[in-house]
């Protein structure tokens, strides 16, 4: 079960009030010092990535190509906030490859060069995964050169970063219960359907082989929840992480998306802790690799609700994934409310479509979300590891 909602104190409240007053004072930037008129700070020592490393964490984003290109006040807060990033798309098979003998390096290059020069860490994400696969796959991709297309991408990507990715999704969201496998594994996938399950365990040696030092991820998502439908999946996640470990095929860590709802009625505790743990008892690490906290189901209009009840799953979400040592990594899917996914279609708004959902630690101003304060303190209450 989820933790009862933690409410802030009037003297936090106002404390964050100022943070934000004082960031408004610097329009598109926060403050340079980040020194706020009651002494916080959100930069520097005030940062979420100094808060997390003092309990031995990394905290990250995933990074907008875009964005990333053409604004300077989101590189810049990007440097002074985190000390992981991940691509949101230009590692991704499809944007890395346009032609079977060509690639796109421009976008990851700078990402990679930006972040060795600020001292942030790399994931890569990701080498396999059913979705985001260039146009000519369909009509170029067959059972006869399957293995080698993807033999040669993994080694192809990987060897240009090799030493310089912290974490690689090897592969991505490889289980579909719908599917009816009783392993669980989507056998709709096309690299499925070409190689069969042999597919999972050729990109994780390939991917050892060509970067002895990275560490393979297996990432997924819908395995936060304490549903029915969701045990199953955490299940299957679990039987196919036992075994690569029976098999000696290659794995460091398990990534878990969460994509969270706030105002809905589904809780997450039980499951969540005990996947957690099963994963750690096979000395795997765990990142939470997307978080984000989607507001369409807060009843409220009002902004101030919205960000308050936000921030409250943020908070109990990473208390209870932070309770055990074996999380060591916090990514958030996005930086800022500019440039969400959540926010790119009515899709993820049916109740409200016309209201931009407000799910990440920064809004589209670039300035601090109660989210961020609540990610601070979860920070500042986990166990060291």
């Amino acid at each position: 079960m989820t933790q009862a909602p933690r409410e802030l104190t009037r003297r936090e409240w106002l404390k964050h009030a100022a943070v934000l007053a004082a960031a408004s004072s610097v329009p598109g930037l926060l403050a340079e010092t980040g020194d706020t008129s009651d002494g916080d700070e959100i930069t520097g020592a005030g940062s979420l990535k100094a808060h997390a490393a003092a309990r031995g964490l990394l905290t990250g984003c995933a990074v907008n190509a875009g964005l990333f290109r053409s604004d300077p006040a989101f590189r810049k807060l990007i440097a002074q906030q985190y000390s992981i990033v991940v691509p949101e798309n230009c590692m991704k098979f499809g944007y890395l490859q346009p032609a079977p003998n060509s690639y796109n390096f421009t976008d990851a290059d700078a990402l990679v060069a930006f972040a060795e020069a600020h001292g942030i860490k790399v994931r890569g994400h990701n080498f396999v995964w059913h979705e985001a696969l260039p146009k000519w796959f369909n009509t170029t991709v067959n059972k006869d050169n399957a293995r080698k297309f993807l033999v040669d991408h993994i080694n192809t990507v990987a060897g240009r970063y090799k030493g310089k990715i912290h974490s690689w999704d090897v592969v991505n969201e490889a289980i579909w219960i719908k599917d009816g496998r009783a392993d669980g594994l989507r056998s709709s996938s096309p690299w499925f359907e070409m190689l069969g399950s042999d597919y999972l365990d050729l990109a994780y040696r390939t991917a050892r082989e060509t970067d002895p030092h990275a560490l393979l991820t297996y990432n997924d998502y819908g395995i936060e929840y304490d549903t029915d439908e969701e045990q199953k999946k955490r299940d299957a996640v679990l039987g196919l992480l036992r075994r690569f470990k029976a098999a000696g095929t290659p794995i460091d860590a398990l990534g878990i998306q969460s994509h969270i709802h706030a105002g809905g009625t589904e809780t997450y505790g039980k499951g969540l802790r005990r996947l957690i743990d099963d994963a750690g008892g096979m000395g795997l690490q765990v990142f939470i690799t997307e978080m984000d906290v989607k507001d369409d189901g807060v009843a409220s209009d009002d902004i101030a609700v919205r960000d308050k009840t936000v921030a409250e799953v943020y908070g109990n979400y990473l208390d209870t994934v932070l309770r055990g040592p074996e999380v060591k990594a916090v990514l958030t899917w996005g930086v800022t409310d500019k440039n969400t996914w959540l926010n790119g279609g009515t899709k993820f708004r049916p109740l409200h479509p016309a209201r931009a959902q407000r799910p990440l630690p920064f809004d589209a101003d670039y300035k601090p979300t109660p989210a961020f304060f609540a990610m601070r303190k979860s920070f500042d209450e986990a166990r060291a590891r």
